[in-house]
């Protein structure tokens, strides 16, 4: 990595619904869990910023259909301004979340920088509607939510609706293929989709390949890349808020990062959902730290 790396904190945890046995989800808690097991200190960056969120709460908007709706609307605009006055040009920039909601007020930012697209990788599409959401939680709908589908108070923030357009977006990974009406509404968008059996067909490598080989054919400004820590096996990283057995491993995890977080069209990478209340030795989260660091700063196994 020869660029510049920067660091964008955002614990945001409104978008998940808390457990019964939960004051609030712990995700918030990730960027300070990071740190602690010396991510932050190995990455070294040029900068960290953070931007503090709202204290939790469980408030269904009857409008949206949405879980804390008007507070995640409030910190995503507070998001992408944070992002569009903070970022430096050439710099990687690596955001902490907090839930999958965080990628909201990415995408409000990257939208008014240019026409971006986005790698999505997750244990679940989150490409749902509200009425379809067992939880209204936004982390659950976040996919769906910055392409435009959803209530407008949502997906059209500032009237830039959607925020990245589908045919720009590849989604892989999910594992969550046994309910069809939920899988059937990523395969009826323009999303390129590979669950993690396709993924696994497909390959890693060639998966990520083919997906720089879109960005370059589409002239597009740049990507940006989701990750769910849910996307690794249960085994490796049960510390997350909706747990699958299945996922894959760290060496799958290098395959596709490396060539994706390398190129120079890449505006910056996302982790999300990684819960410490989950991991109270940090066992998990150690490993993944290592992975991480491995993949980002271009490292050998």
């Amino acid at each position: 990595m020869k660029r510049n790396i920067d660091i964008f904190e955002f614990p945001l945890h409104l978008g998940l619904k808390k457990k019964n046995h939960e004051t609030e989800p712990g995700v918030k808690k990730l960027p300070d869990w990071l740190r602690k097991f010396d991510f932050h200190k190995e990455i070294n960056p040029a900068h960290i910023f953070r931007l503090e969120a709202p204290d939790y709460s469980m408030e269904y908007d009857h409008e949206s259909g949405v879980l804390n709706a008007e507070g995640i609307i409030e910190y995503t605009k507070e998001q992408a301004d944070f992002i569009s006055e903070n970022h430096q040009k050439n710099t990687f920039n690596i955001m902490l979340g907090g839930d999958c909601s965080i990628l909201i007020g990415t995408a409000l930012a990257l939208k008014k920088l240019g026409n971006f697209g986005l790698f999505y990788l997750d244990g679940h599409t989150d490409f749902i509607p509200a009425h379809l959401s067992e939880t209204s939680a936004a982390a659950g709908m976040d996919l769906a939510i910055i392409t435009g589908t959803g209530h407008e108070k949502l997906t059209d923030i500032r009237g830039l609706k959607p925020y990245f357009l589908e045919e720009n977006i590849y989604c892989a990974g999910n594992d969550e293929t046994d309910d069809e009406e939920y899988v059937q509404q990523i395969i009826n968008s323009d999303i390129h989709y590979f669950d993690l059996y396709e993924l696994r067909k497909k390959g890693f490598g060639k998966t990520a390949e083919d997906f720089l080989k879109m960005i370059s054919s589409k002239a597009l400004d740049g990507f940006f890349i989701h990750l769910d820590v849910d996307v690794l096996s249960d085994e490796l990283m049960p510390a997350v808020d909706s747990r699958r057995e299945d996922g894959i491993d760290y060496a799958d995890l290098r395959e596709i990062l490396k060539p994706l977080v390398h190129s120079p069209l890449c505006f910056g990478i996302e982790i999300t959902v990684l819960d410490p209340d989950n991991d109270e030795t940090g066992t998990y989260t150690q490993t993944f730290v290592k992975n991480l660091i491995q993949i980002i700063k271009n490292k050998e196994d």
